[in-house]
């Protein structure tokens, strides 16, 4: 057996449990009378992928930052701050549409940054550093929109969100790099073991001499890069930036890492769980919302999904 055989092997191994769920969730959908006509489309495949590529990019960052042993509660509303701005340069200030994506990816980058030097220099919960910088990045996208839409009708700035590369949306090739990205940085860096060792026991990670403050800066930081980089797509894809954008997508990030199989205790976790989280969270969406599903009781069933996942950790860990 080669040893690309044996990852797979091992791969289906430890994902059995999600994968199984997926599946069963697939094929739920591909006969129940409302959607079995239109779930399994070419169509509706492709749309399923555009959905979740800005929870792909969220959930690169949160794995990261949960591995560690903390949360980033801030992404969802970066998403509004980054889209804001850089439609607002296009709009506004006459920038090149490139020069704007850069400037929205930055602003992430920055939020992403302040999160990372409070987390690494002081001993605040990093629940709260978030919480604090997703409340100020909320309130920085009302005042600089107004509370309205920051419109930018333009087809060379939909080709971010919307566009195609032949039959693939441009979405999914961006997902599809940021993941191996991720999975390069997480498995073959010395970073990556340094987030595992941190967040398996940042007392013994800094008694073996890892930098325990450089690593959370630098996590938190790419965590903020994958929030801004959303942000952009989710606005493209809108054809504007929008102050209310993102609103919960850190909740959806976070389930797409824990359904994963990542332990909110730190030090596990992998991105192959990972995606397939992020795949069955977008297949529930868009299952959801074939079925005419109110969206307040989408919150509760994706809320029942997060706490069987913690708990399925719970047990788990307690066995372990």
């Amino acid at each position: 057996m080669s040893r690309f055989q044996k990852n797979v092997k091992q791969y289906f191994k430890e994902n059995l449990g999600i994968l199984v769920a997926l599946a069963a969730i697939c094929i739920f959908l591909a006969v129940f009378p409302k959607t079995s006509g239109i779930f399994l489309s070419q169509k509706n495949i492709f749309n399923v992928l555009r959905q979740i590529a800005p929870n792909v990019f969220l959930s690169c960052g949160m794995v990261m930052v949960i591995i560690l042993g903390g949360i980033d509660l801030s992404v969802g509303m970066v998403i509004a701050l980054s889209g804001c701005f850089a439609a607002g340069c296009v709009s506004r200030y006459g920038l090149p549409i490139p020069a704007a994506f850069l400037i929205g990816i930055l602003i992430g980058v920055a939020v992403g940054a302040f999160n990372g030097i409070w987390i690494a220099k002081t001993t605040i919960p990093p629940f709260i550093v978030t919480l604090a910088s997703m409340n100020i990045s909320k309130g920085l996208a009302q005042v600089y929109t107004g509370g309205s839409p920051v419109r930018v009708v333009n087809d060379e700035w939909q080709f971010l969100g919307a566009g195609y590369v032949g039959p693939v949306p441009v979405p999914v090739i961006l997902m599809a790099i940021v993941l191996i990205i991720t999975a390069i940085i997480m498995n073959k860096t010395k970073l990556g073991r340094h987030i595992y060792a941190v967040g398996g026991n940042a007392q013994a990670a800094t008694f073996s001499g890892i930098n325990s403050g450089k690593v959370k800066f630098l996590v938190h930081t790419y965590s903020g890069l994958m929030a801004g980089l959303a942000g952009v797509v989710w606005a493209s894809r809108m054809y504007s930036g929008q102050p209310t954008a993102g609103e919960g997508a850190e909740m959806d990030a976070i389930a797409a890492v824990v359904v994963g199989g990542t332990s909110m205790a730190g030090g596990s976790g992998k991105i192959g769980g990972m995606i397939i989280g992020a795949i069955i969270i977008g297949v529930l969406n868009n299952g959801l919302n074939l079925m005419n599903v109110n969206t307040s009781w989408q919150y509760c069933i994706k809320g029942i999904v997060i706490l069987l996942a913690v708990f399925t950790d719970y047990i788990r860990n307690r066995k372990g």
